[in-house]
C-alpha cells in the first residue's frame, strides 16, 4: 500500500513536470496583450512598447499594447486581475497603481493577491517641471512665486488623483508651506501637453516621458527627485537638496493575473531581462533617464508587501486623499 502511494505521488509529480514543460515550450502560441492603464505617450506606454516590440521580434507572436485609462489607472489593472491566468494578458503598472492606490481607493482587486509579479521593468525619477510662462528657474524661486501667488498655481496630476504624481505634488507643497490647485489627468501625455501650452503651471512626472520636452525647450526643469544628481543634467539640483529625504519616482512593473503558471512567469521574466540587456535598449533607457531592474518575481512580490504599508503610512501622515 505504501509503495503504491509512493508510486502514485511520483507519477503525479512527473505528470506535473511534463505539463509544465509542455506549457513552457508552447508559450506563446498566440498574440500577447499588454494592458497599459493610461493613455498613449506616458512612461508606462513608452516602456510597454519598447518591450512589446522586442518580444514580437524574439517570439514571432504579436504583442499588442492596449491602452485602458480610467480611475487613476485602476480600471485597466482590474481588467487584467480578472483575466485568464494563461500569460496572454499582462499589465504594466506604475508605482501609483502598485503601492499607492491601495491606501486611497476601495479597489475591486487586491494587488498582492490578484496578480503574479513578473518583472520590475525600470525606475525613473520624477522631474519637477514648470510651464515656460512661470517666472521661476530654481526650487527657491518656484516656492517664492507659489507663495506670492497663493492658491493660484495649477498643479497637473498625471495619471489621476491618488497617483505617484499627486502624492509627490502634495508632499512637496506641504513641506514647503505652499498651496496650489490640482488638475487631474488620465495620463502624463495630456498633462505635459497642457504644461507646454501653459494651461497648467507645474508638475512632477516621470523622466522617461518628460525629459524629451525639457531638451526641446518646451518646458522648464526645476529639479529632479532622485537621491543624487543625474549624469545627464549635472547642473539640475535634486529636490532633496532643499527638502532632505524627498525621494519619489516612477517604478514600472509587469504583472500577470494570479495563478499564471510559474513556468510562464519565469519565461516572461527572462525575456524582460534579455531585452533590458540589449545595447540599444540600455542606451534608450539611459537616454530616457530610466534604470532597468533585475528584481526577480519573488523579489518584486516582497517589494510590494513592504511598500504598500509604507505608502499607506505616508498617505495617512500627510493626510493625502484622492478627492
Amino acid at each position: 500500500m505504501k509503495i503504491t502511494s509512493l508510486l502514485f505521488a511520483a507519477s503525479a509529480t512527473l505528470l506535473g513536470l511534463c505539463v509544465q514543460a509542455q506549457t513552457l515550450s508552447a508559450y506563446p502560441a498566440k498574440p500577447i496583450k499588454i494592458v497599459v492603464p493610461f493613455p498613449a505617450g506616458g512612461t508606462s506606454d513608452v516602456l510597454a512598447r519598447l518591450i512589446g516590440q522586442k518580444m514580437t521580434e524574439s517570439w514571432g507572436q504579436p504583442v499588442v499594447i492596449d491602452n485602458k485609462p480610467g480611475s487613476s489607472g485602476n480600471l485597466g489593472a482590474d481588467l487584467v486581475a480578472k483575466a485568464a491566468p494563461d500569460g496572454y494578458t499582462l499589465v504594466l503598472m506604475d508605482v501609483g497603481n502598485l503601492v499607492i492606490s491601495p491606501a486611497l481607493f476601495k479597489l475591486p482587486f487586491n494587488v498582492v493577491n490578484d496578480f503574479a509579479p513578473v518583472a520590475m521593468v525600470a525606475y525613473s525619477p520624477h522631474l519637477l517641471a514648470v510651464s515656460s510662462k512661470v517666472p521661476a528657474n530654481t526650487p527657491a524661486e518656484l516656492v517664492a512665486y507659489a507663495k506670492a501667488q497663493k492658491g493660484k498655481l495649477n498643479y497637473a496630476v498625471a495619471a489621476g488623483m491618488g497617483s505617484a504624481s499627486h502624492l509627490a505634488g502634495v508632499t512637496y507643497a506641504q513641506r514647503n508651506g505652499i498651496e496650489w490647485g490640482y488638475v487631474p489627468y488620465k495620463g502624463g501625455a495630456q498633462a505635459i501637453t497642457d504644461l507646454i501650452g501653459g494651461q497648467v503651471d507645474v508638475m512632477f512626472n516621470g523622466m522617461v516621458a518628460t525629459y524629451p520636452h525639457v531638451k526641446a525647450g518646451k518646458i522648464k526643469l526645476i529639479a529632479i527627485s532622485s537621491a543624487k544628481r543625474n549624469a545627464q543634467m549635472p547642473e539640475t539640483p535634486t529636490v532633496a537638496e532643499s527638502l532632505p529625504g524627498f525621494l519619489t519616482g516612477s517604478f514600472q512593473g509587469l504583472l500577470a493575473p494570479a495563478g499564471t503558471p510559474k513556468a510562464v512567469v519565469d519565461k516572461l521574466y527572462a525575456e524582460v531581462q534579455r531585452i533590458a540587456a540589449l545595447p540599444e535598449i540600455k542606451e534608450r533607457l539611459t537616454t530616457l533617464g530610466a534604470e532597468p531592474s533585475a528584481m526577480t518575481p519573488d523579489q518584486f512580490g516582497a517589494w510590494l508587501k513592504t511598500e504598500i504599508p509604507a505608502m499607506a503610512k505616508i498617505v495617512k501622515e500627510e493626510k493625502i486623499t484622492a478627492d
